[in-house]
């Protein structure tokens, strides 16, 4: 009987508003989850604030790291931390720092090695995380899943990888501005209905789908109601490409630009008139069925842009299956597109438990198990990637 090396890595992840620690065993069984939201604080900016980030970090991550470690050790009193890893990028440079710090100084306390990972990576890792106690998500192991086509898809960034296996990723199609997180957070901001954006559109547009009613009718009736919002088509032969092909690349910055101008020729939109038809938005309240109109149209152009490229990339491929990893694969219409599209095209669809979609330190201690992109020596001596690249 061969006996399996068992690996328990603490992982900590700053890359920008969220402050998180989790310990892994073996790169998938999840022993102990922590994060400290910022969003509170943020709120009032509407968008994350590098300084109030970094400073935010500061103050919670001793805190983080040792509720952590305390779950880790409630769960396995003989348990031992192994290694420690850290996101080094990319990210905020200021959030990162503290992260690296704090990574570098437990490290050496444990007299343990320490791992730099890269945060894009372990998005797409966290299809595979389960909670221990639990039976994994995806039951084979990890390489069966391989070659994959990547979808990394969050606040801030939106790009597809062609995964020929763990460690071995080519990037075939990005945005070449905004990523889908960014575009729904701006949104959100001018049709005044705060931050984050992308939980609000989401829920408003869900509910002004539902408002057709459940009939064989009702997809074709809130279809054809939508505005016409442009799917962000780059041109071929565009600079920004950096010889990407452009039907696997997108442009929101069009998308944005027609929202703009929609919402100063329909002022009243922001402003719901007596008597006015309304609906009721879960976590959000009463909306307009114009604005909620509005809303499920311009969500309806970002699913469709990510859609399109996802399906084009496919076909381009030889894949076993779609991982798709990042904050905004929560979105409910995006999540059921992509299903319908990984089902017609004969692929696995591998997508995270709704609290690992996010940024979390389960997903750097897992990712560390199978890849380090820097170890040892080199990673104590580290700095910060803030523009780093998978």
């Amino acid at each position: 009987m061969v006996e399996v090396l068992v690996m328990n890595i603490l992982g900590i992840e700053t890359s920008c508003d969220e402050t998180a620690a989790a310990v892994v065993r073996n790169g998938r069984e999840v022993l102990s989850n922590v994060v400290f939201t910022q969003i509170p604080l943020h709120r009032p900016y509407g968008g994350v604030v590098p300084e109030i980030a970094s400073r935010a970090h500061v103050e919670k991550i001793t805190e983080v790291v040792r509720e952590a470690l305390d779950r880790f050790a409630a769960l396995d009193s003989a348990g031992r931390i192994d290694a420690v890893a850290v996101t080094y990028g990319p990210g905020l440079s200021p959030a990162l720092i503290v992260g690296l710090n704090a990574a570098k100084g437990i490290a050496l306390s444990l007299g343990v090695p320490l791992y730099c990972i890269n945060h894009i990576e372990a998005h797409l890792h966290t299809p595979f995380l389960y909670d221990s106690g639990e039976a994994p998500a995806a039951e084979r192991d990890v390489e069966s899943y391989f070659p994959a086509l990547g979808l990394a898809i969050s606040g801030g960034h939106t790009n597809w990888f062609s995964l020929a296996e763990i460690g071995e990723y080519e990037t075939i199609g990005q945005t070449l501005d905004d990523a889908a997180g960014e575009a729904f957070d701006k949104a959100s901001k001018l049709l005044g209905l705060g931050y984050p954006g992308g939980p609000k559109v989401d829920a408003i547009a869900k509910a002004y789908y539902e408002s057709f009613g459940s009939g064989p009718d009702a997809h074709r009736g809130w279809k054809a109601s939508l505005e016409p919002f442009p799917k962000g088509q780059p041109r071929e032969g565009v600079s920004q490409l950096a010889g990407l092909s452009a039907d696997l690349c997108v442009s929101f910055s069009g998308l944005k630009t027609a929202l703009l101008r929609y919402v100063q020729k329909h002022g009243e939109l922001l402003e719901t008139a007596e008597g006015e038809a309304c609906i009721e938005v879960p976590n959000v309240g009463s909306v307009s069925v114009e604005l909620a109109r509005i809303v499920a149209s311009y969500q309806e152009a970002i699913v469709g842009a990510v859609g399109d490229r996802t399906r084009t990339a496919l076909r381009r491929g030889a894949f076993r299956s779609l991982i798709i990893g990042g904050g905004v694969s929560l979105n409910s219409r995006l999540r059921g597109a992509l299903k319908k599209i990984a089902a017609e095209e004969g692929v696995e669809l591998l997508t995270a438990k709704p609290k690992y979609c996010g940024d979390n330190g389960a997903m750097i201690a897992a990712l560390a198990y199978y890849r380090q992109n820097l170890a040892g020596d080199e990673a104590l001596a580290a700095d910060v990637r803030p523009s780093l690249e998978v």
